[in-house]
């Protein structure tokens, strides 16, 4: 279940550790993606520009990866640009971000609404073997962090619904209505400069490429979730999800943390002397 991308990376002496939310620990988003592809290749194929859906769909697949982990407004900004690039009315990514939040609150609404009258349970709406990994990584003394592309509130509701705002005592940080108030990056950062530590004593998981890439940046390791949200409950890799990780630069890739007890000597392995 583990694919190890670069062998022998491991942070012997972590002191702290980073997950994204959605895909990464939550569920109740599962399905955003192909909500928000559907809506916006059905807005450029109305276009008549003679592409294919096709074409168009490894277009908007490529922006909204790239852009996956930031605030969505980076997402509809892409798509935006793409609209006007072909002659047609740009929309305003700030309405288009919402107009995509309301589809996407039709589905994860009602999973909201399950967790919150005891419907459902919490770990039902978390990738499988999420709270025990973080029980071991506060049981090892680490600072634990959540940082998000989902609007700080919301990120916030979900979190103590799946509880788990419990395990994360560096924080829980989403995007801000300053899209320039908030990155991965900022935070990666600043906990990299922080008294006692640097990249190298802090780890961290994603599924997507901007927290990957910004681990990597500041010399930790990263762990690509390559979960398959559909119906296959995140027990197999997603092979999309994969190899866009790999790319990323991604140290490990797995399907979900119940392989936890193989990945943690990995990620926690002494180097051996030179």
């Amino acid at each position: 279940m583990i694919e190890t991308i670069h062998a022998g990376v491991s942070a012997p002496d972590a002191r702290a550790a980073l997950f994204d939310f959605d895909g990464t620990v939550s569920l109740i988003r599962a399905g955003w993606k192909e909500i928000m592809l559907s809506m916006m290749v059905a807005d450029l194929l109305a276009l008549g520009t003679g592409e294919s859906a096709e074409d168009l769909q490894k277009l908007v697949e490529d922006f909204i990866w790239h852009n996956t982990g930031k605030d969505t407004i980076y997402q509809t900004m892409s798509f935006s640009h793409a609209m006007a690039a072909r002659g047609g009315k740009a929309p305003d990514p700030a309405d288009y971000k919402q107009e995509f939040l309301r589809r996407l609150f039709e589905v994860s609404g009602q999973r909201i609404e399950e967790l919150r009258d005891g419907r459902a349970k919490p770990d039902q709406y978390l990738v499988p073997g999420t709270r025990a990994m973080l029980e071991v990584l506060r049981s090892r003394g680490l600072t634990l962090y959540l940082a998000s592309g989902t609007d700080e509130p919301h990120l916030k509701q979900e979190a103590d619904l799946l509880d788990v705002t419990r395990y994360f005592d560096g924080g829980v940080y989403g995007a801000l209505p300053d899209p320039g108030a908030f990155s991965k990056r900022m935070l990666i950062e600043r906990i990299a400069h922080m008294p006692g530590m640097h990249g190298r004593r802090l780890i961290g998981f994603g599924d997507g490429p901007v927290e990957i890439q910004e681990l990597k940046r500041a010399g930790a390791v990263a762990v690509g979730l390559a979960t398959d949200e559909g119906s296959g409950g995140c027990l197999k890799t997603d092979p999309w999800k994969r190899q866009n990780l790999i790319a990323a630069g991604s140290d490990y890739i797995v399907p979900n943390y119940l392989c936890r007890q193989a990945l943690l000597p990995m990620l926690f392995a002494e180097h051996e002397p030179l």
